[in-house]
């Protein structure tokens, strides 16, 4: 008897992501396309999230890209959220963990987290498979495991650095949706206005009334820097403000 999608999941988590036994395929056009397995699966849902952004990404969907139907996907994934954990760990995997060195931890952690933004950037939208979800996927783990070490290594407490690999992955995420979501605006005309231009952004404040006279004082500090000027600027804060972090800088 083939494994059950759940034993196929376990054993994914025990031994590292697979590509599974290949699917047999019925019907006359069978014999002629390609097996349905895990890597297919994935490698077929990234595309079209890359293509058409996460919120198009269903079970049905990758069913009719692959030409089947979505039973035939639930013979290796057990269902969506199973599906989220494969492709955040599928891009967990591309992620170069260091070896821990007390003497540059901090650009260390910095550099875990720049990685994991352009990752998520790639895909628009896919940092909310990562949201509210308890990593379980080996490849997943691995980079928890190398946050950890490396904020260890830098002399963070360790209930303190167990919170910052929360905290610094929430913001990730959290940026990387914001990004993906005002990239999407702009290639679409229904949104015209909701995302301005800094020269707009100015214009406004500038006539804004007398009630608002630091906004007005200060626009140009207001909106200074590039996206990532403010990423790079938010993750040295965090990580500046761990216990420890000062001394060990």
């Amino acid at each position: 008897m083939s494994p059950t999608p759940q034993q196929r999941r376990a054993a994914r988590h025990q031994l590292g992501t697979d590509s599974s036994a290949p699917g047999a395929r019925r019907g006359p056009s069978g014999g002629r396309k390609k097996p349905i397995t895990v890597d297919a699966i994935i490698s077929t849902a990234f595309g079209i999230v890359e293509a058409e952004g996460y919120e198009a990404l269903t079970m049905r969907r990758v069913a009719t890209a692959l030409e089947t139907g979505p039973s035939s996907l639930y013979a290796h994934v057990v269902n969506k959220e199973d599906l989220d954990e494969l492709l955040i760990g599928r891009l967990c995997a591309g992620i170069d963990l260091p070896e821990p060195d007390p003497a540059v931890w901090r650009q260390q952690i910095i550099s875990v987290c720049t990685q994991l933004r352009d990752q998520y950037l790639r895909y628009p939208g896919i940092s909310q498979a990562a949201f509210a979800a308890a990593p379980s996927n080996l490849d997943t783990l691995r980079v928890g495991e190398g946050m950890l070490a490396i904020l260890l290594a830098g002399g963070i407490d360790p209930q303190a650095a167990a919170w910052a690999i929360d905290s610094l992955s929430l913001y990730v995420n959290g940026y990387s949706l914001e990004v993906s979501v005002a990239n999407g605006r702009l290639g679409r005309t229904d949104d015209d206005g909701w995302v301005v231009s800094r020269d707009e952004l100015l214009r406004r404040f500038a006539a804004l009334p007398a009630t608002f006279p630091q906004t007005k004082r200060y626009a140009a500090e207001l909106t200074a820097g590039t996206l990532h000027d403010r990423f790079d600027f938010t993750i040295g804060l965090m990580v500046d403000g761990l216990p420890g972090s000062q001394r060990n800088a």
